[in-house]
């Protein structure tokens, strides 16, 4: 049996997995001691458990334990990532790459950068509705790039449209051209394949509440060695994490996101698999049941380009906004959950080049782990029906 309203908004934040919870438990009411306070035995079982956390997680991606580093989430990560290297390298340059698609917790410090007297280059993505619409073209950024660029930062997987960037080609780019890469691989991590090595990312940002984990607990990936990467501290008032992000650890949200990322590691390829399935299923069924409606981003039917639970439709005639109020029985949002209270429509769509009216008209569909068959047949139908209203309402008035 159905239970609404039924959520789909797994792209802005994820339930919490019940094994998740389970192991976390414990470090709220019995090991619950400072990971800072090792004179005791409460410290130490809080320090062994971070510890052992830390290496789960660094294997998760390819690291090593000591590259990661513990953070709020993955804002914070980004801030620390982009002015942590502006701010130590800004004596040898003040030049960095973006994308005009990244996430706001990038483009909102590279905008305070600029304010600073740093110069930054916003790529360009492909057009709708090219097949690859979302990405970036290799080619453009190697074009980008100058002798004063410190740092190249570009999302691997996009929280609106699920592009999914060429991150293997891009870090062999800025390897041969010595420039650092960080990624925000926030959308990505446990949904797809994630290696920072096969990457060539220097940096790399992620957090445990897009994976079914804890909110409030983040990681920043900073590699260690070829090269050696050095960030200048953002908080300041302590030596934890080596200096690089002072405050007390915390604990049962460090416990959980590493069980988060266990389970989805474990689950991957069929969890992907499934959500292919459920995701194709929903627009066949909107398309079907509705004129109209178009697709945003890279094609469905392209492997490896798009994230496997993402997908962002336009509805002719119809505002998004509009449709959210009709249909209260589904949690579905309009774009970003950072931008969704400012009246502005998504800068990502914009910049595929879609109207202002496809943009108003658009909605994200977030899958997860707890989608079901039946709850996307029902979303179809509801969403027909709501949209069809609408259309009605509109020709009408």
């Amino acid at each position: 049996m159905i239970q609404l309203p039924i959520y789909l908004d797994n792209h802005a934040t994820t339930r919490v997995d019940p094994r998740v919870v389970e192991a976390m438990l414990p470090y709220f009411t019995e090991i619950y001691g400072n990971a800072g306070s090792t004179t005791h035995g409460f410290g130490s079982a809080a320090k062994d458990a971070v510890d052992a956390a830390r290496a789960k997680i660094a294997a998760a991606i390819g690291a090593k334990a000591k590259e990661i580093v513990w953070t709020s989430g993955a804002t914070e990560s980004n801030n620390l990532a982009i002015r942590g290297v502006a701010e130590k390298y800004a004596a040898r340059g003040q030049h960095i790459i973006s994308v005009t698609t990244e996430h706001p917790a990038v483009l909102d410090p590279l905008a305070k950068l600029v304010q600073r007297g740093f110069q930054v280059t916003l790529l360009p993505v492909t057009a709708s509705p090219d097949p690859r619409a979302g990405l970036i073209c290799v080619d453009q950024l190697a074009a980008a790039i100058r002798d004063d660029t410190i740092l190249v930062s570009i999302m691997l997987a996009n929280n609106e449209i699920g592009a999914i960037q060429p991150l293997a080609e891009i870090g062999q780019l800025c390897k041969q051209r010595g420039v650092l890469l960080h990624t925000d691989a926030t959308q990505a991590v446990g949904k797809i394949p994630v290696d920072v090595e096969a990457f060539g990312v220097d940096l790399m940002s992620f957090t445990a509440h897009k994976i079914h984990g804890p909110k409030g607990i983040g990681a920043l990936y900073v590699r260690s060695r070829g090269p050696r990467v050095r960030l200048e501290p953002q908080i300041d008032g302590g030596v934890q994490e080596g200096g690089l992000r002072s405050g007390t650890a915390n604990v049962p949200g460090i416990v959980g996101f590493a069980r988060a990322m266990e389970l989805c590691l474990a689950e991957l390829p069929a969890e992907a698999a499934r959500l292919c399935g459920l995701r194709d299923r929903l627009f066949q069924g909107l398309r079907e049941g509705l004129r109209d409606v178009m697709l945003n981003g890279p094609a469905l039917d392209l492997p490896g380009l798009r994230l496997p639970g993402n997908l962002n439709v336009s509805f002719g005639y119809v505002e998004g906004e509009a449709l959210v109020i009709e249909m209260r029985d589904l949690a579905l949002s309009t774009g970003s959950a950072c931008t969704s209270a400012q009246p502005e429509p998504s800068h990502v769509l914009r910049n595929l080049g879609l109207s202002e009216d496809a943009v108003r008209g658009s909605l994200r569909f977030g899958l997860g782990r707890f989608t079901t068959v039946e709850e996307i047949d029902f979303v179809i139908a509801r969403a027909t029906e709501g949209v069809s209203r609408l259309r009605t309402m509109s020709s009408m008035a």
